[in-house]
C-alpha cells in the first residue's frame, strides 16, 4: 500500500470510528408515575412540601412495588447497552487474582484475609509457623448460599484462645456476634444478637465488651436509634442477663458509646459521642475491686484516644488545641487535660499513630500522601521508615512483644502489597506481592492544585494511562467525599483502572470537609461552611476543562454516602457543569435526615432544620431534594442505593429519584438502580459489586455518546 492509500485508510477508519462513538442512541423510557401526597412540615414559619413522604416507609407493599417498577426500568434500559456484558466481563477478569490483607498474631498463629480472585467474601486463614500451608479458619461464603451475610469484627482473647466475631446478613449494621473456641473451632456460645457499631473486647477469657441500642420501634432498617448503649457479656450466661456498663441514661444521651480494654488488661476504657466527631473519656482500674470512672474528658470538644499504657502512665492521641493531632501522656490517677505533657508534638502534617513491638509509629500525611517515623517509648525519633513510593499505607501495627509487622502500601497504580517490617532494624521487604493482569507503567498518576472559589489551594491527583492527549473528550470521572474528618488516600481499583483502560480519567480532589490537613479542613466544610465543600468539588471539575483533560460532554461526577450529597448538591446547582452524575447511596433529604436510624448524630458536620431559622435557610439551600426545580435539563443520572442500608435509608435515593423524574427537561434519562439484599456498601459480595460498576461504567460512556467502547476505537485506529 503506496503512503497516500496508508494515510486516506487511516483517515477513513478514525472518521468512521468517531462517527460510530459519538452517534446518539436514544433508548425509550417510560418511567413509573411516582403519587404525591399532601405533606407539608413547618419550619419557623416556612412550609416545605414533601410529596413522596410515603416512601420512607420501607415496610410498605406500595413501597416494594415502586421500588421492582423502577428496577425493571433500570435494568431495562441498562441490558440495551451495547457494552454492558464486555464490561462485565473485563471486570470479572481483571478482578480474578489473589488479594491478602491484615496479617495480625493472636496467640500461636498469624491470621489474614485472602480472597481468592472472585469469592464474593473474604476468607480468615490462619498458619502457626512461618513456611506452614495456611488454613481456613473462617469462611463467609458459607454463610449464605448468595453470598450477602458477610463477616464484621473479628476480636481475639488476649492468649487467643477465644475470638467473637460478628456477621451482617443482607449488609446491615444490625449484627449477630459468635464465639468460637480457636483450637477446636467450635461455638461455644449462643449467638449474641441485635449488636449495632460494636467490637468486642475481651476481659481474659471470661467475656467481653460489646455496644449496642434498643430495638427500635417500627422498621429497624430506618427507625431512628440515638441511644447507645455498652454490655458486658459473661460466657456461659443468656444475653439477657448482660450487665448494663455505660449508657442509657434518661438525662444524657450518647449515639455512640465503645469500650476497650488495654493490652495489659489493666484498664478499661469508655469513649463517649453525641455526633461523629469529638467524645467524652472515662477510665477504670480493673486492678481495683469495686473502683470507679475517673473521668479523663467531660466535654466532647475533641477526639481523644488512648493508645497505650505502661502501668500507670497513658499515652493519649488528641487533637485538643491540636487540630494536626498530637500524642500526650499523663497519669491515670490524674489523666485531666491540664497534666497532659506533649510526647509526639503537633505538626505542620496531620497525625495517625499506631504501636508495635514496643515503638510507636507516626504516620504522616503529607497532602494525602503517607510519611512513617519511628520513635521510641521515651519520644526519641528512631528512623523515617522508606516506604515503597509515594502512597498509603495501613494496618502499620502490631503487638507489643512482637518483633515484625505485616503493613500494606498502595496507591492509584499499584495493587495493594504487604511488606514485613524488621521493627528494630526499620527494613521492609515485600512479603505479599498480588499476581494482577496490569501494567502499572502504561499509567501515570499526579498531584496538582487548584484554587476554589474563595481563593483556597485544594490538593487533587489526576490519573490516567500515558499517552492520553489533553484535547477536551476524554471520558472523566471526578471522585469526592469532603466531610466527617474522612481522609481520601490513594487507593488501587480494579474498576478504576478498567475505567481508564478505557482511555478514562479519574480525578480525585481532597476537598474541605475531610481530614487530609487536620480538624480545620474538617471544621471548614461543615454546617454553615458546607458550601465550600461544593464549591471546591466544582472548581475541581472546571481544573479539568480549562486545562483540556475534559469537556462537560465528556466529565461524570460520582461519590458515595456523604459524596452522593456532594454529587446531589453539585448537579443541583450546576447541572451544566457534567455530562453524568452517579449519586451512590447519598444522603439527599438535609431536612430530615436525622430522623433516621443514626443520622442524628452526622449533625455535627451538617448543622439540622431545628437548630435554627438560619441553619434551617441554610440546609434548604442546598439540600439535593429540596432543590431539584422543574424545566431544567439535569445531566444523565444513575442514582444507586440498597434496600438494606440502614446507615443512610434508600428513601433519601427514592425521594431525590422521584423529584428529578418528575421535574427533568430534556432527554437526558434519570434512574435509579436499587440493589436488593444488600446495604450501605460493606461486605457486598464480589459478584453484585462487579455487576454494579458494569452498569454504572456502560450508563456513563453510553450518555457519553459512545457506542462501542473507546477502548475497541483506540485500538481499531492503531490496527
Amino acid at each position: 500500500m503506496n503512503n497516500k492509500l496508508f494515510v486516506l485508510s487511516i483517515i477513513l477508519i478514525m472518521v468512521a470510528c468517531k462517527n460510530e462513538t459519538k452517534e446518539k442512541t436514544n433508548i425509550a423510557l417510560n418511567y413509573p408515575k411516582t403519587k404525591k401526597v399532601d405533606t407539608i412540615d413547618t419550619y419557623f414559619g416556612t412550609e416545605i412540601k414533601d410529596p413522596y413522604r410515603w416512601l420512607e416507609d420501607d415496610r410498605s407493599k406500595e413501597t416494594g412495588s415502586w421500588v421492582e417498577t423502577q428496577n425493571k426500568v433500570t435494568f431495562d434500559y441498562l441490558k440495551n447497552i451495547p457494552y454492558r456484558e464486555n464490561l462485565k466481563k473485563r471486570l470479572s477478569d481483571l478482578w480474578n487474582f489473589e488479594k491478602v490483607k491484615e496479617f495480625s498474631k493472636e496467640g500461636q498463629y498469624t491470621y489474614f484475609y485472602k480472597n481468592d480472585g472472585l469469592q464474593n467474601q473474604n476468607v480468615l486463614y490462619r498458619f502457626k509457623n512461618e513456611g506452614d500451608a495456611p488454613e481456613v479458619f473462617l469462611d463467609p461464603n458459607t454463610f449464605s448460599k448468595d453470598g450477602t451475610t458477610s463477616l464484621g469484627t473479628v476480636n481475639f482473647s488476649k492468649n487467643g484462645k477465644l475470638v467473637a466475631y460478628s456477621i451482617s446478613e443482607g449488609g446491615s449494621d444490625w449484627r449477630k456476634v459468635i464465639v468460637k473456641n480457636t483450637e477446636t473451632k467450635e461455638v461455644i456460645e449462643d449467638t449474641i444478637v441485635d449488636v449495632k457499631f460494636s467490637y468486642m473486647s475481651w476481659k481474659g477469657n471470661e467475656g467481653f465488651y460489646y455496644s449496642s441500642y434498643d430495638k427500635p420501634k417500627g422498621s429497624e432498617l430506618s427507625a431512628k436509634t440515638d441511644q447507645h448503649k455498652v454490655y458486658y457479656h459473661k460466657l456461659g450466661t443468656p444475653q439477657k442477663d448482660d450487665l448494663l456498663i455505660f449508657g442509657g441514661s434518661a438525662k444524657e444521651k450518647h449515639r455512640y458509646i465503645g469500650a476497650n480494654i488495654t493490652e495489659d488488661e489493666r484498664y478499661l476504657i469508655i469513649y463517649a459521642s453525641v455526633s461523629t466527631s469529638g467524645n467524652k473519656m472515662f477510665i477504670k482500674d480493673l486492678t481495683t475491686p469495686k473502683s470507679k470512672w475517673t473521668v479523663v474528658l467531660d466535654h466532647t470538644n475533641s477526639d481523644t484516644y488512648l493508645i497505650e499504657n505502661e502501668g500507670s502512665k497513658l499515652y493519649l492521641v488528641t487533637n485538643l488545641n491540636a487540630p494536626n493531632q498530637k500524642i500526650v501522656t499523663v497519669d491515670a490517677s490524674n489523666p485531666t487535660p491540664e497534666n497532659w505533657k506533649d510526647f509526639i508534638p503537633e505538626t505542620e502534617n496531620v497525625l495517625s499513630p499506631n504501636t508495635g513491638g514496643g515503638y510507636f509509629f507516626a504516620e504522616y500525611m503529607v497532602d494525602a500522601v503517607s510519611k512513617v517515623l519511628q520513635y521510641d517509648y521515651n519520644g526519641k525519633l528512631i528512623r523515617e521508615i522508606e516506604l515503597p513510593g509515594l502512597g498509603n499505607v495501613k494496618e502499620f501495627y502490631a503487638k507489643k512483644e512482637e518483633k515484625v509487622l505485616y503493613y500494606s502500601f498502595e496507591n492509584y497504580m499499584t495493587p495493594t502489597t504487604i511488606y514485613k517490617l524488621n521493627i528494630k532494624e526499620g527494613i521492609s521487604k515485600v512479603y505479599r506481592k498480588p499476581k494482577i493482569n496490569f501494567n502499572p507503567d502504561n499509567y501515570e498518576s499526579k498531584q496538582v492544585f487548584y484554587t476554589s472559589k474563595d481563593g483556597t489551594k485544594i490538593p487533587m491527583v489526576i490519573t490516567h494511562k500515558k499517552g492520553v492527549e489533553l484535547n477536551g473528550k476524554n471520558p472523566t470521572i471526578l471522585y469526592g467525599y469532603g466531610g466527617f474528618n474522612v481522609s481520601v488516600t490513594p487507593a488501587f481499583s480494579v474498576a478504576n483502572i478498567v475505567w481508564m483502560e478505557q482511555g478514562g480519567i479519574f480525578a480525585v480532589p481532597n476537598l474541605r470537609g475531610g481530614g487530609e490537613y487536620g480538624k480545620k479542613w474538617h471544621v471548614a466544610g461543615t454546617k454553615m461552611k458546607k458550601q465550600n465543600v461544593f464549591d471546591d468539588f466544582i472548581a475541581a471539575a472546571e481544573y479539568l476543562i480549562e486545562n483540556k483533560y475534559t469537556s462537560s460532554n465528556y466529565l461524570a461526577i460520582r461519590g458515595g454516602s456523604n459524596g452522593g450529597l456532594l454529587v446531589g448538591a453539585t448537579m443541583t446547582q450546576r447541572p451544566d457543569l457534567m455530562k453524568v452524575a452517579l449519586p451512590a447511596v447519598g444522603v439527599l433529604d438535609m431536612l430530615r435526615y436525622h430522623t433516621f436510624t443514626a443520622g442524628a448524630g452526622w449533625a455535627y458536620d451538617y448543622g439540622t432544620a431545628e437548630e435554627s431559622a438560619e441553619m434551617f435557610e441554610y440546609l434548604k439551600e442546598y439540600s439535593p431534594v429540596h432543590n431539584v426545580k422543574k424545566g431544567v435539563q439535569y445531566p444523565a443520572t444513575l442514582v444507586t442505593t440498597a434496600d438494606h442500608d440502614d446507615r443512610v435509608v434508600p428513601a433519601h435515593s427514592f425521594k431525590f429519584a422521584a423529584e428529578l423524574q418528575a421535574k427533568q427537561s430534556g432527554k437526558n434519562p434519570t434512574l435509579i438502580r436499587i440493589e436488593t439484599n444488600a446495604g450501605h456498601g460493606a461486605g457486598t459480595p464480589v459478584s453484585k459489586t462487579i455487576e454494579q460498576y458494569a452498569d454504572i461504567f456502560g450508563f456513563t460512556l453510553f450518555n457519553m455518546g459512545y457506542k462501542v467502547l473507546p477502548e475497541k476505537v483506540i485500538n481499531k485506529v492503531k490496527g
